[in-house]
């Protein structure tokens, strides 16, 4: 609570807080199974969601979950990772 809130303005506060965080996250929700999301996109925003990052591993047991979660082939999260973690070229 603020300092000299009433509990009345303080319910109605929490109330919107609560309703704009739930707007959020189904916003979020959508964005992860949105067809005009690319799987990277799709990829960020589960990892978003989540507060986790794409496994290195192409055998972690996540990615099942991550690919049902976003719409996308578990051949598809694998193109994603394999896209992130190649190493770069060197020149020399």
């Amino acid at each position: 609570m603020i300092p000299g809130e009433l509990n009345a303005d303080y319910r109605a506060r929490l109330a919107m807080e609560q309703s704009h965080a739930a707007e959020r996250r189904q916003t979020e929700l959508l964005e992860l199974t949105a067809a005009a999301n690319g799987p990277g996109a799709r990829i960020r925003a589960w990892e978003r969601t989540h507060g986790l990052s794409l496994p290195r591993s192409a055998a972690h047991p996540v990615l099942k979950f991550l690919a049902v979660a976003t719409h996308l082939s578990l051949e598809q999260v694998h193109e994603e990772q394999a896209r992130r973690y190649q190493p770069l070229p060197t020149t020399g």
